[in-house]
């Protein structure tokens, strides 16, 4: 058993934060005073002081023989991952980008390749400390006589809304040190969704297993599916690639009938380019990359530029300066049930005409199980598409009016999807709580931030407050 931050340090941390939050006046909103974030959604600036939690970051407890580990929840999965490797665990859903919190991912929605067997990260959480909108620290859990279990179902897509996971308890999973990576092409999306369908309920291939499934679509007309499956050597002849310096991962899918990648080069293998979009900086002009530190080739060094650029204004000043078209940031992942998926692209494809796309299956870990506020059919196979890029708007209208991104709402919500909350979203109040919890989470509001400490989720994530 591994233990890294004592006992009694994180009772410190937590006496410390209850101080925090009393010495906050009432009426006065309550947030977290954060440096980094993996939100791309703007937000008011904060009245007072916001709380402290940058010391919540630490692994507590990994228990090797009952495969959990407890956590603080401002670890990243970066450093959490750096505390299992080594032991042979890995976390069940590790999402794609380092510095993602735990707390984050499972206040938020995460997704990752396993997500096809082991659902969202907190489809594997088994405990947390909770600070709530009244000041007190609840630990809760999914058990039947648990009296607080309906904070415990109702925390996954709250977004601090709720209150703060200062600690997580999760499950792992063994790993082994490499990933077989087999990529395959489809030309239309009909058959690339018949192939996620029958690889998901087989879990197999051509009789090798599959651990992990995601896709890039190029065009119309060029699809991925990248299929991983965990070994533990490589084959006579084989060595394994590194694109964490000059070398780029998805430029290789279709290049690459098959790869080879060390079990911590595969869970990053899209931070190095933040997916794709590292090219938005020229990190991917050779002439550039040669200069660029290796050290930075990271999606939180990226994000910092794009904070930089929403501080300033400054894209839309220098489109403005070239006589170019305002840009609508269209920066989203949405789900929607696999039959529904071909629909869904050939509509993107032709309004929006972003690429590369990212897609990814994901199904509920465990059908008996609700989890009311981000809400799936157990029975399905949802796939996630995710797309961040900007795309420019006719003249006369302005980024604020969210003409593209109403549009791809509406057309997930016609196809049984819901799109995740991490960025702009522009949701009348009616449609937002009939897709997101609505009786439900103001019950649980009610409970637990009675005196509305906390701002609302429809508050935070459409009214950007």
């Amino acid at each position: 058993m591994l233990a890294l931050v004592a006992d009694q340090e994180y009772r410190a941390l937590k006496e410390r934060i209850g101080r925090q939050f009393a010495a906050i006046p009432v009426g006065q909103n309550i947030r977290l005073a954060k440096r980094t974030s993996n939100l791309f959604r703007a937000r008011s600036a904060a009245a007072v002081p916001g709380l402290d939690v940058r010391d919540f970051s630490g692994v507590l407890c990994i228990n090797e023989e009952a495969g959990t580990a407890d956590v603080l929840g401002m670890t990243t999965y970066e450093q959490l991952v750096a505390a299992t490797i080594p032991l042979g665990f890995m976390p069940l859903c590790v999402p794609q980008l380092r510095t993602i919190t735990l707390g984050g991912a499972v206040t938020g929605m995460g997704i990752e390749a396993a997500s096809f067997r082991n659902g969202a990260p907190h489809e594997s959480v088994l405990e947390m400390d909770i600070l709530t909108g009244t000041g007190q620290i609840l630990t809760v859990t999914g058990n039947a006589d648990d009296p607080h279990r309906d904070l415990f179902y109702g925390f996954p897509n709250s977004y601090g809304s709720l209150g703060y996971a200062l600690r997580i308890k999760i499950e792992l999973e063994p790993i082994k040190p490499f990933v077989h990576l087999r990529h395959l092409r489809f030309d239309d999306s009909e058959a690339l969704a018949a192939a996620i369908d029958t690889i998901t309920k087989a879990g197999e291939l051509d009789g090798n297993p599959v651990d992990f499934i995601d896709g890039t679509v190029f065009s119309p007309n060029e699809h991925y599916l990248t299929l991983g499956e965990m070994v533990n050597a490589l084959p006579a002849g084989a060595f394994t690639s590194d694109y964490t310096s000059q070398e780029i991962y998805y430029q290789s899918i279709p290049q690459k009938n098959e790869d080879y990648l060390t079990i911590l080069d595969y869970l990053w293998r899209w931070d190095t380019d933040w997916f794709w979009c590292s090219r938005a900086f020229g990190a991917q002009v050779p002439a550039i990359r040669k200069l660029w530190p290796k050290s930075k080739l990271r999606s939180d060094v990226y994000w910092k530029l794009i904070a930089l650029d929403q501080k300033y204004d400054i894209a839309a000043r220098v489109n403005s300066f070239r006589g170019k078209p305002q840009r609508e940031s269209v920066v989203q992942d949405i789900e929607v049930p696999i039959s529904h998926l071909p629909a869904f692209l050939e509509f993107f494809h032709n309004r929006v005409g972003i690429s590369p796309i990212w897609i990814c299956p994901m199904k509920q870990r465990d059908a008996k199980v609700r989890w009311p506020l981000y809400e799936f059919d157990p029975d399905t196979m949802y796939v996630n598409v995710g797309f961040w890029s900007s795309v420019a708007i006719s003249e006369g209208l302005t980024p604020a009016d969210g003409v593209i991104n109403r549009m791809i709402e509406d057309e997930v919500t016609r196809l049984g999807g819901r799109k995740s909350l991490y960025s702009t979203t522009f949701y009348d109040k009616k449609t937002f709580w009939s897709i997101y919890g609505g009786s439900t989470y103001f019950a649980l509001k009610d409970r637990y931030d009675p005196q509305g400490r906390l701002l609302g989720l429809y508050e935070k994530v459409v009214e950007q407050r």
